[in-house]
């Protein structure tokens, strides 16, 4: 996967999400700044959109892979491409292969992007081996996982061993912490009872543990949760994606 010069820096891709690009711009940012400061060289193309998965989850194949033609030909030729977000990450590595199965001539390249894809907690510690991190948080924190970070990029203790090293923060994990908040994109919606159990089960396991913020790594949970909490009367939480605690600016 490296470049021949192995002393080069890694040329890594941020997939930023459309999601964090129109809602919380911080997360790219916080995300640039940890790519950064574990020695990589980032680009971030500058129309860089959608990854297809509403499309995809949804049905509507021919608009998902015109979004996905559009992430390859921008991503094609990064060393390896990195989404602060399981969902995106997982959408890229393990779906996009389905996707272009009526696609020859186009799969291999697929398959190569894929197998360069990462969630960006798990490529900080398996890939760039990030060993210390520049934060403060003077706080109790509980941790959710996301259901596509978790099972489609094995994301579980990437995020953990990295908020380990945030001098100051102490974890408190909540009972069901894999159980899925109820977002699920358009499950939220089609399935809004479901959907609002699920959070306020999540919201009462995390407050259970009476820590001071919710931390996640996928933007689409972080809003479900906050907005359960907010509408519950709770002003106080905050929900924190795991970029913006790594690289500082949280307290």
């Amino acid at each position: 996967m490296r470049n021949d010069d192995y002393n080069s820096p890694m040329r890594v891709g941020l997939f930023v999400t459309c999601l964090v690009d129109l809602m919380r711009p911080g997360i790219g940012f916080a995300s640039l700044r940890l790519l950064e400061a574990a020695g990589c060289e980032v680009v971030v193309p500058p129309a860089q959109t959608c990854c297809g998965q509403p499309g995809y989850n949804s049905g509507d194949r021919a608009s998902a892979l015109a979004l996905a033609r559009k992430v390859l030909a921008e991503f094609e030729d990064c060393e390896y491409v990195v989404a602060p977000s399981g969902s995106c990450a997982g959408m890229i590595r393990t779906h996009y292969p389905d996707l272009f199965s009526g696609e020859p001539r186009e799969l291999e390249r697929v398959r190569r992007l894929c197998e360069k894809t990462y969630e960006l907690t798990d490529f900080l510690v398996n890939i760039a081996k990030l060993e210390r991190v520049d934060a403060t948080f003077d706080g109790t924190v509980t941790y959710h996982d996301s259901c596509s970070g978790l099972r489609e990029m094995s994301v579980k203790s990437q995020p953990r061993a990295l908020l380990a090293k945030v001098a100051g923060l102490t974890l408190r994990e909540m009972n069901e912490a894999e159980t899925c908040c109820g977002f699920g994109g358009t499950f939220a919606v089609k399935f809004g009872e479901i959907s609002t159990r699920l959070a306020d089960n999540k919201c009462e396991h995390a407050l259970a543990t009476g820590a001071h913020a919710i931390v996640l790594g996928d933007l689409g949970c972080m809003l479900n949760i906050e907005g359960r909490l907010r509408r519950r009367g709770d002003t106080m939480t905050k929900v924190l994606h795991v970029a913006e605690v790594l690289a500082g600016g949280t307290s």
